[in-house]
C-alpha cells in the first residue's frame, strides 16, 4: 500500500503553497514548520484544527478546506513531480507479483490530479481516499479499506510511508511499514517515526532489496501471532 504525497509525489511543497495562500486570506499566520504539523492528515481536518487554534470570520473550515483542494489541484495538474524511484518501486512489485493499492489522506479530486499527471493511475488495483472513510490518518481507515478492498488480510500488507501519522496509521491497522522520511528523522530509540517503522529507506529506489527486511522486522513484532505467514514471496 502507497501513500501518495511526499512518498510517490512531491506535492509537500505545493501543500505547504497552498495552505499557506489560503489560510492566509483568512489571518491564519502559517508557516511551512507548522503546516508540516499536520502533515498526513486529511485538508477538512487541517482546516478544523486551524480554526480551533486561531479562528477566523467568514467561511466555515468545511468551506476553507475546498479552496485548498481547488488551489491544489490546479498546482498538481501543472507542477507535481514524482519522487526518486517511484517508478522503480512500483515496478518491483510488479516483478514480484505483489498486488497494489494506494491509500492517501488526499481528495479523491487530487490524487486523480496527481497520478493523471504522470499516467499512473492503471497501476493501483484499488485506490483509496481518506475522504471516503472521513478520517485521516493516524487513523488506520483507509489502509484498513484498502486492505478490504484487495481482499487481502491486513497482517499480510506492507505500508509504504513517509509520515509519522502515515506509521502510526499502519501500526494501527497491524501492517507491515516501511518509512521513506522526506525530512531527516530521530534514529531508531528516539520514540520517532523510525522507531515505529519495521524499515527506514534512504529512498522509494532501496526498496526492491528492503521487502524481505521489512517482512522480517515484521514478524519479529508479531511474535505473539504464530499464525501470520511470510510475505516476500506471496501475493499480497
Amino acid at each position: 500500500m502507497f501513500d501518495l504525497d511526499g512518498l510517490l509525489v512531491d506535492s509537500e511543497p505545493l501543500w505547504h503553497q497552498a495552505e499557506i495562500e489560503i489560510f492566509g486570506r483568512y489571518g491564519v499566520p502559517l508557516t511551512v514548520e507548522l503546516c508540516r504539523t499536520t502533515k498526513g492528515r486529511f485538508v477538512g481536518e487541517v482546516a478544523q484544527h486551524w480554526f480551533d487554534h486561531f479562528g477566523w470570520a467568514g467561511p466555515s473550515p468545511a468551506d476553507v478546506a475546498k479552496e485548498i483542494v481547488d488551489r491544489m489541484a490546479a498546482l498538481l495538474r501543472a507542477q507535481v513531480v514524482l519522487k526518486p524511484g517511484a517508478i522503480e518501486a512500483l515496478d518491483a512489485c510488479a516483478r514480484r507479483g505483489l498486488r497494489v493499492a494506494l491509500a492517501s489522506s488526499s481528495s479523491r479530486r487530487l490524487i486523480e490530479a496527481a497520478l493523471g499527471r504522470h499516467g499512473l493511475t492503471g497501476r493501483f488495483e484499488a485506490i483509496c481516499s481518506a475522504e471516503d472513510v472521513g478520517a485521516g490518518k493516524p487513523d488506520p481507515a483507509v489502509f484498513l479499506v484498502a486492505a478490504l478492498a484487495l481482499e487481502v488480510p491486513a497482517e499480510r500488507c506492507v505500508v509504504l510511508e513517509d509520515s509519522g501519522a502515515g506509521v502510526e496509521a499502519a501500526r494501527a491497522a497491524g501492517m507491515a511499514c516501511v518509512l521513506v522520511p522526506e525530512e531527516r528523522v530521530e534514529p531508531a530509540g528516539t520514540s520517532g517515526p523510525a522507531d515505529r517503522a519495521d524499515v527506514v529507506l534512504g529512498s522509494l529506489v532501496e526498496l526492491d532489496g528492503a521487502l524481505s527486511r521489512a517482512e522480517e522486522a515484521f514478524l519479529r513484532r508479531r511474535r505473539a501471532a504464530p499464525s501470520v505467514s511470510g510475505l516476500g514471496d506471496h501475493r499480497g
